[in-house]
């Protein structure tokens, strides 16, 4: 139901994660009988989770942790590891400089060129190493570098933007990317976002979309929400492109996976979101928390470095465990932010759920009280639920 903001201006009401809470019915099974196997281009994994294309997230080894254990690592190759032979010292002045110093140190180590070399060398590595190749460039990235990453062994190809669509208009004399086209012409899947309708997710499956990221502006490190105002909370933003997955797939035949993408800390956020219709989920902040992680124990937006209008921002995440405590456990922490499958597997079990497809038709409901009521204690003394 519109509600009325003013004269002339109706408003729809969307829900964030928060505020749902996902309710048991008939039926329960042990966790050990649950099915959390996904498929996104043919390529199968254990785990629905991608960790995202951030340099403070994955590096090539840890695309490789990530393959090994099950998941998916995104190499971002935009960012650091394809602008400088040793990442090391540039990560290093990133992690140590002041806060108020921050974006311009960044504005200044991302206006070194990319280097076509290191795009295939990093993506070697990946692949010598036993790993996924999957890599994410922006919609002008592809223009420039597109066929030089035709050239190499990629497995999977990620085209994201704070949104991307269809339709884009260009200035005069400028050639906009052809998604269809891209997709059409790549030997690979072609992942394409973000997006948070109904209607441009429908769009994108048709112009040849292997999957849809869903999300703008919820991740831990993004600003563009205050920057821009615009973004959909996650599970309103979810189940409108889930309903277009679901369209698409009773037209065509074909199914194409919807990955919620951003604003995703504990297990119970990515067990609501996969409730909400999501397929798998893309996680940044959780991530960086890995002592395998590139980021030193801090975590910084992909748009962070823009030149002209920085949409993200640096936060102190610290090292809680391994990738592998962090994804597979077992746990040391009891906020939920360790053993994110475990999580996952306990509460489809719960919910009587085998596998994703029965877990994304569980019943939900509005709860805004959800993670407040009766916990008190917790929130006083900044324990589990209350940190």
């Amino acid at each position: 139901m519109d509600i009325i903001i003013g004269r002339g201006k109706k408003a729809r009401r969307a829900y964030g994660i928060d505020e749902i809470a996902l309710i048991p019915g008939m039926r329960t099974l042990d966790p050990s009988l649950t099915d959390t196997r996904w498929q996104l281009g043919g390529i199968e994994r254990s785990i629905p989770i991608i960790a995202s294309a951030m340099d403070s997230v994955v590096d090539v080894k840890m695309a490789i942790l990530l393959s090994e254990l099950g998941a998916l690592g995104v190499l971002n190759l935009e960012g650091i590891q394809t602008r400088y032979q040793d990442p090391n010292p540039i990560l290093e002045k990133i992690v140590s400089v002041g806060k108020d110093e921050f974006v311009g140190l960044m504005q200044e180590l991302y206006a070194e060129p990319i280097k076509a070399d290191l795009i295939q060398q990093r993506i070697s590595e990946i692949k010598n190493g036993g790993g996924i190749a999957a890599v994410s460039l922006t919609p002008v990235g592809v223009i420039k570098y597109g066929e030089i990453l035709a050239q190499t062994q990629v497995d999977l190809v990620f085209v994201q933007g704070t949104v991307v669509s269809t339709s884009h208009l260009s200035p005069e004399g400028a050639s906009p990317l052809d998604l269809a086209k891209f997709c059409q012409d790549m030997s690979v899947p072609v992942i394409l976002g973000n997006c948070v309708t109904y209607e441009v997710a429908l769009n994108l499956m048709k112009a040849g979309a292997a999957a849809v990221l869903v999300g703008i502006g919820p991740g831990a490190a993004c600003t563009s929400r205050g920057v821009l105002g615009i973004g959909v909370p996650q599970p309103t933003a979810i189940a409108d492109c889930a309903a277009a997955r679901d369209d698409f797939q009773a037209e065509t035949g074909k199914y194409i996976p919807v990955i919620a993408d951003g604003g995703i800390v504990t297990g119970g956020d990515i067990c609501k979101c996969i409730a909400c219709g999501a397929d798998a989920v893309m996680i940044g902040s959780p991530i960086a928390r890995a002592a395998e992680s590139p980021g030193r124990d801090f975590h910084w937006g992909m748009a962070t470095p823009s030149p002209v209008l920085p949409r993200g921002t640096r936060i102190k995440v610290g090292t809680t465990g391994s990738i592998k405590e962090i994804l597979t456990g077992p746990a040391k922490l009891d906020d939920g932010t360790h053993n994110l499958l475990g999580a996952l597997k306990t509460s489809m079990s719960t919910l009587g759920a085998k596998n994703l497809a029965e877990m994304q038709q569980v019943e939900v409901a509005i709860a805004p009280s959800l993670l407040t009521e009766g916990k008190v204690y917790q929130k006083a003394q900044q324990l589990g639920m209350g940190k």
